[in-house]
């Protein structure tokens, strides 16, 4: 289990451009610190099925979809994992938790947050279980539609 420890920046003059974080992966490459595939879920802002209906669009897009939480909002990061596994449309390629230490806005000291990342791929059946019903024509309605009245004209 990794531990990360937060640590208060030196100030920066208002003059100078932002940094952006950047973090090294087990490979030793640099990546940007916000991914476009990355879902940051809380417990608190957005229901459920918002956060499984967005992974379903950026597995679609991306080809894999990386779900994070803190704390409390863990539980929901498991069960939107959890519903795209068993529905089949994704499959489990790593799962990563560590802590983080966050300063408690309340008491202002340092403290320790749990924190998961779960990184799903699209599954082989993805595109089948997500492609749409097949449209009826409007001729086969129609022709349904005669059928249906001539058997009732029949049965009078």
């Amino acid at each position: 289990m990794a531990t990360t420890v937060a640590a208060t920046p030196a100030p920066v003059p208002a003059s100078a451009p932002t940094p952006t974080t950047v973090t090294a992966n087990a490979n030793g490459n640099t990546e940007n610190q916000h991914k476009k595939n990355r879902i940051q879920v809380s417990n608190t802002k957005k229901p459920l099925f918002f956060y499984v209906n967005l992974a379903k669009r950026y597995i679609q897009q991306h080809n894999e979809v990386e779900l994070s939480a803190l704390g409390m909002a863990i539980t929901t990061v498991v069960t939107i994992a959890e519903i795209l596994k068993n529905n089949g449309l994704a499959t489990e390629k790593r799962v990563l938790t560590s802590t983080v230490g966050m300063k408690d806005e309340n008491k202002g000291r340092l403290v320790q947050k749990a924190k998961i990342e779960i990184v799903l791929g699209k599954s082989e059946k993805f595109d089948n279980l997500m492609a749409p019903p097949p449209a009826t024509t409007t001729t086969e309605s129609s022709e349904t539609a005669a059928d249906d009245k001539s058997e009732k004209n029949d049965k009078k």
